[in-house]
């Protein structure tokens, strides 16, 4: 097995929504926000962490291969090979990697690294100049409560306020990925990104959080969006029973 180059793929992420990836911000203030997003310590704005992309992104496509039953809830590793052993399966494990294990060490050598690095995306220069200009904050606070169904009024408690990057913000996306033995694994990482545009990033997706638009794709300085927008991750599906 042999490393023949490292493709870098880089866009824009737009959010069609708020968005809302949690800081872990454990200080109580009376009044103030419960649920803070994740901020750059330094600068103080919004970033995406590539550890919430790559989360998401593996787990989407783990459910479009149908590997979530082999592996009761946990992410797919070698060792669910011996129940669930296909094409997409491996080409999951050589772009996201796995868990090792004694038992697994033949078909984790065969498969080799995990291929892809997820790259924590900024808020966009540009975007930030055009828009916010001097303000600091890309960030809204939205109160939301859980209504009582007979008296059709809030629940006493319920009501709670939640961070979230403003719709319409950009953030600066990166991924690298390893190519060994001149492999072609780029359509599955398209697949896995028109996935996520599809679903939605960070918390509260079912309420509408979290919708994103993937835009200005290009793959080592070549356009890369008409090939992008083309993906269908399901239409192989389409008419079966």
């Amino acid at each position: 097995m042999q490393l023949t180059r490292i493709q870098q793929i880089k866009g824009t992420i737009e959010l069609k929504t708020g968005l809302h990836i949690g800081g872990g911000d454990s200080e109580m203030r009376i009044g103030g926000i419960d649920n803070t997003v994740i901020k750059n310590p330094v600068s103080g704005l919004p970033y995406i962490p590539g550890s919430s992309l790559k989360g998401k992104m593996r787990s989407l496509l783990e459910w479009r291969f149908g590997l979530v039953a082999a592996t009761n809830g946990k992410p797919f590793s070698f060792q669910h090979l011996k129940s669930t052993d296909t094409p997409n399966a491996r080409d999951l494990l050589r772009l996201f990697g796995g868990a090792p294990g004694s038992d697994t060490d033949a078909i984790a050598n065969k498969i080799g690294p995990s291929r892809l690095a997820f790259w924590d995306c900024p808020l966009n220069a540009q975007w930030k100049q055009n828009v916010l200009g001097e303000h600091t904050s890309a960030t809204e606070a939205k109160t939301e409560n859980s209504i009582d169904r007979i008296k059709g009024v809030a629940a006493n408690g319920a009501i709670r306020q939640t961070e979230r990057v403003v719709a319409g913000a950009q953030f600066d996306f990166r991924l690298s990925l390893k190519v060994h033995d001149d492999e072609d694994l780029l359509n599955i990482v398209l697949e896995g990104l028109k996935l996520l545009e599809y679903d939605s990033l960070g918390g509260s997706g079912s309420r509408g959080y979290g919708k994103i638009s993937l835009i200005d794709l290009q793959v080592d300085g070549e356009p890369l969006q008409a090939r992008f927008d083309q993906i269908q991750p399901f239409a192989s599906m389409i008419g079966v029973a």
